[in-house]
């Protein structure tokens, strides 16, 4: 595929990274000094110039662009890239923006502004915190096969029962699946034989139900359910998406925003959420409302820093679990090192989701594993995979040994994969596989 992409931000850098090895790339920037950095950094074509201008498209070959992605930090000018785009070519547009106004006007007519996908930053964050919320121990949750699957890595402490335990012994669900041990800089191919330690990382597959009894095993002193405590830290857009999805799955989170106005309208759009208007680092009245009671704390201001502090502070009163957005995705590892439970990059995720659209096959969804260390990937299988019609124990000797067959749905039914399991072309099957093998993999599949 030939890819367009309009903006060379993180999120812009993170998908021509993802796309360079298989696809012809393309990289639009108004940052001079930006396209010279990334021209050496990555195996891309940079244009200096506006994305929004059709003599800059035509320059970066606009005619025989497969897919625009406009990826830069502005809503309007994404809309507008996008416009451009479909008015000068057959492209297929993604357009990435904030503000959920624009997507609920796209998704009533899905022609509006020419683009074809549209991928909201504010509202994918605010759903991926929500799932890991939804499971103790969590580092990502992502849910397949329209939530009939999910896939969640769980990282395993010294205090946890299955550290010692070999994967058989760990393994007590009948639709659950190990598909990888993310050790130091090694991931691990589990087998039955293979000893969990404490600091691994596990990435499981199965029902949502054998997912959510495996976090119980993973970490049993730590219960979230509808009656925990959750307290949410700044009314941003992120801060009000996760309360009100937190309300609609029968939570009663606490929210703060520092801004009386802004707390004003947040408690009349929130009626499942208690609105306190103060400041969160503000350790006074962090005591007096007993913050430290509470079981999740998410960090959803406008910074970095103040993400941090306010994690930290929790953590001090006695919170059990931190979740902190982190805006600069390179801080993720930086901030779950120093303590932070969980770290959200909205770049990152919005990367994942932009992602799937360049799959070869046509991915139904992906989820990127550990700064795309590998993925996990559902497809819908066809006549001409080499999946189909044969037994995964005889299909999967013609895969790279990485490549773990997660679970598979057909006909909206669950089916737990065996070694005898028979794979029928319309089946949706989720696998796992590092990101090195990804092109014969995709290919194969």
């Amino acid at each position: 595929m030939r890819v367009l992409i309009i903006g060379a931000g993180q999120v812009g850098e993170s998908i021509a990274a993802d796309l360079d090895g298989s696809h012809e790339v393309v990289i639009v920037e108004r940052d001079a000094e930006r396209c010279e950095e990334l021209t050496y950094s990555l195996d891309v074509l940079t244009i200096n110039g506006d994305g929004t201008a059709v003599s800059t498209l035509e320059e970066a070959g606009i005619e025989e662009a497969d897919m625009v992605v406009a990826s830069t930090d502005n809503d309007e000018t994404n809309i507008v890239a996008c416009s451009t785009a479909k008015a000068v070519s057959d492209s297929f547009t993604v357009a990435r923006i904030k503000n959920t106004e624009y997507l609920r006007t796209w998704e009533r007519s899905q022609s509006a502004f020419g683009i074809d996908f549209m991928v909201c930053t504010n509202l994918l964050t605010a759903e991926s915190i929500v799932r890991v919320i939804g499971l103790p121990a969590a580092r990502d949750v992502d849910p397949f096969a329209d939530g009939k699957v999910q896939m969640a890595e769980f990282e395993v402490s010294e205090s946890s029962p299955i550290a010692g335990q070999t994967v058989s012994e760990a393994d007590r669900f009948d639709s659950l699946t190990f598909a990888a041990l993310l050790r130091d800089d090694e991931v691990v191919i589990p087998r039955g034989e293979t000893v969990i330690r404490a600091g691994d990382k596990a990435v499981v597959i199965g029902s949502p139900g054998s997912v959510r009894g495996f976090a119980a095993d993973v970490a049993p002193e730590e219960h979230v359910g509808k009656g925990e405590e959750v307290v949410i830290v700044g009314g941003s857009e992120i801060g009000y998406h996760t309360a009100r999805l937190l309300g609609e799955r029968g939570f009663s989170p606490r929210l703060i925003e520092r801004d009386e106005d802004r707390a004003r309208d947040l408690a009349e759009d929130l009626p499942e959420t208690f609105v306190m208007q103060s400041d969160a680092t503000d350790v006074g009245f962090l005591e007096r409302e007993r913050i430290g009671d509470a079981d999740v704390l998410v960090a959803a201001l406008d910074s970095d820093e103040k993400n941090l502090l306010s994690c930290l502070l929790a953590t001090r009163l006695g919170v059990e679990r931190t979740v902190a957005v982190v805006d600069q995705t390179a801080y993720v590892d930086l901030f779950e090192t120093v303590g932070i439970d969980v770290g959200v990059s909205p770049r990152a995720v919005v990367a994942e989701e932009i992602t799937r659209f360049t799959r070869e096959g046509g991915a139904e969804n992906i989820a990127l594993i550990e700064d795309d260390r590998a993925e996990v990937l559902e497809i819908e299988v066809t006549e001409e995979s080499l999946l189909a019609n044969r037994p995964i124990m005889e299909s999967i000797r013609d895969f790279p040994d990485c490549l773990v067959i997660g679970a598979i749905t057909r006909d909206g039914e669950l089916v737990t994969p065996r070694g005898d399991t028979v794979i029928r072309p319309g089946d949706h099957v989720v696998v796992f596989f590092e990101t090195s093998v990804v092109d014969e993999v995709t290919r194969k599949l």
